[in-house]
């Protein structure tokens, strides 16, 4: 409350002495997603992402779409990614491909199940190159299942 207040009278005192101000051009939450997918693992149990490099853009609404094709369990977990982005929401998706979850706040870590699809949905906030993109399944970092995720 007191941050609102605090913005409103910078924003008069701005006004008043003939200071432009800026204001974001439209609603940031309702744009088009842009859908990203993400493959974790293989048919065959690969342990990697694929795609292993991830490029976003700030400002923009994006769909990360996460699928496990493989036979186990697998994370997708980058704590920079996490710090960079307003996550919107993320969801669960049954077998016929609706929602059946809901998750909203801040999300560090997704575990995607053998067979399952989940959804990210963020707006990145903040520019940078995060390299901490891994699965924390025990042994599988060390099989080379991680990546690199670029903000711009």
């Amino acid at each position: 409350m007191k941050i609102r207040v605090l913005f409103r009278t910078l924003v008069m005192v701005a006004a008043s002495a003939g200071v432009q101000t800026a204001f974001a051009a439209g609603d940031l939450t309702a744009q088009t997603p842009i859908e990203v997918k993400v493959l974790l693992g293989d048919h065959a149990n690969a342990l990697r992402f694929s795609p292993d490099r991830i490029e976003l853009e700030t400002g923009k609404l994006y769909k990360l779409l996460l699928h496990n094709p493989s036979d186990m369990a697998h994370y997708f977990s980058s704590e920079g990614l996490a710090r960079a982005v307003f996550t919107r929401k993320a969801q669960v998706l049954g077998p016929d491909g609706k929602t059946i979850a809901e998750v909203k706040g801040l999300i560090s870590e997704i575990e995607v199940y053998p067979g399952g699809t989940a959804e990210w949905w963020f707006v990145p906030v903040k520019t940078g190159v995060f390299s901490d993109l891994k699965c924390t399944i025990k042994g599988h970092t060390e099989g080379g299942m991680v990546g690199i995720v670029t903000i711009k």
